[in-house]
């Protein structure tokens, strides 16, 4: 059976923001983007090489599935059908911790997708993921269209649906470095999140099922954090970095494009909007030294990735967002990526 090639596509706006997506995880391969000066840098962290793209953070800048983030004990139950009362437990890889991480072993940001569509300024790939994959139940179709809009915005929309009940939570995992991909560490980078509460978690970083207020702790960015200034604090993970999920609205809160945070560095500004009701801030903790594709080492905390998702572990806790998906119904999110 022959291995179908990594390919890439180029998408731009008449704003001059330019794209470039792979096939393998429908990856964002590059994302270019001029500062007030007018320069133009490469934002998202990457490599040179297709092979190198599959080998090598495998999470870089793909979309994350069946479920982004973490499944607490890689297992869940889930009732197989509308009309049976006995539900059925599904057991899912275990590779992060006890936890079952971004959708297991080889999870959608290892895979082929295939181009249905694309144009100068927009592409869309989808994938099946089959009854079984990786544990999870249900045939699930993904379609993401990634457009390139006039205003600078990188638009990222996921749709999805199900022959059978399944669970579905997908996130782009793109780390940004506003000073260029070679811009070294992200100290200097300025964030804001606009949220008012987080999901703590446990000493395998899943969530413990509590909600608490960002007010009078490390996780309060509602006003402007110069990421240096708060980075090495003990709240997060000692010597490492950020790494948490922010709530930016209740749980139950109608569906809505919110402005999920602001970055800014190097004289970019970058707006994250979302539909989902969650944002995992990643300070690239586990970067490994890997040549980028500009020929500059990459390293810990060389990155900032704003990952618009619905709340981690949300199968276990009733009153986290529902992330069941069920065969009349379409999952239809947003996200976007604002260059101002």
């Amino acid at each position: 059976m022959s291995v179908r090639p990594i390919q890439f596509y180029t998408i731009k706006s008449s704003g001059g923001l330019k794209a470039e997506i792979s096939n393998l995880g429908a990856k964002i391969t590059k994302l270019l983007v001029s500062n007030r000066k007018g320069e133009v840098k490469d934002v998202v962290l990457g490599f040179k090489t297709a092979e190198e793209w599959r080998t090598q953070e495998t999470y870089f800048n793909a979309i994350c599935g069946r479920v982004a983030n973490r499944i607490g004990g890689g297992v869940f139950s889930l009732q197989p059908s509308a009309v049976s009362s006995q539900p059925i437990e599904y057991h899912l890889p275990i590779n992060n911790g006890p936890n079952s991480l971004h959708g297991g072993l080889e999870g959608f940001n290892a895979k082929i997708w295939d181009v249905t569509a694309q144009s100068a300024y927009e592409i869309t790939l989808h994938y099946r993921s089959k009854d079984g994959e990786e544990g999870y139940p249900g045939n699930l179709d993904v379609w993401v269209t990634y457009t390139a809009t006039k205003d600078n915005v990188l638009r990222i929309h996921y749709e999805a649906k199900t022959d059978a009940p399944t669970i579905a939570a997908f996130t782009n995992h793109a780390y940004f470095n506003l000073a260029g991909e070679a811009g070294g560490r992200v100290d200097d980078h300025v964030l804001q999140v606009f949220a008012e509460q987080y999901t703590p978690f446990d000493e395998f970083a899943c969530p413990t099922g509590e909600i608490k207020p960002v007010e009078g702790c490390p996780m309060d960015f509602r006003q402007p954090v110069r990421i240096g200034d708060r980075i090495h604090d003990a709240f997060f993970a000692p010597g490492r970095g950020i790494d948490n999920n922010w709530c930016l609205c209740e749980a139950d809160a109608p569906k809505a494009l919110r402005h999920a945070a602001t970055l800014q560095a190097d004289g970019r500004t970058m707006e994250c909007w979302t539909t989902m009701k969650g944002l995992q801030v990643y300070t690239g903790n586990y970067i490994e030294q890997h040549i980028g594709k500009s020929g500059t080492m990459y390293d810990e905390q060389h990155a900032v990735c704003l990952e618009a998702q619905n709340w981690p572990d949300g199968v276990h806790h009733d009153d986290f967002p529902n992330i069941v998906l069920q065969p009349n119904e379409k999952l239809d999110e947003i996200t976007e990526y604002r260059f101002l």
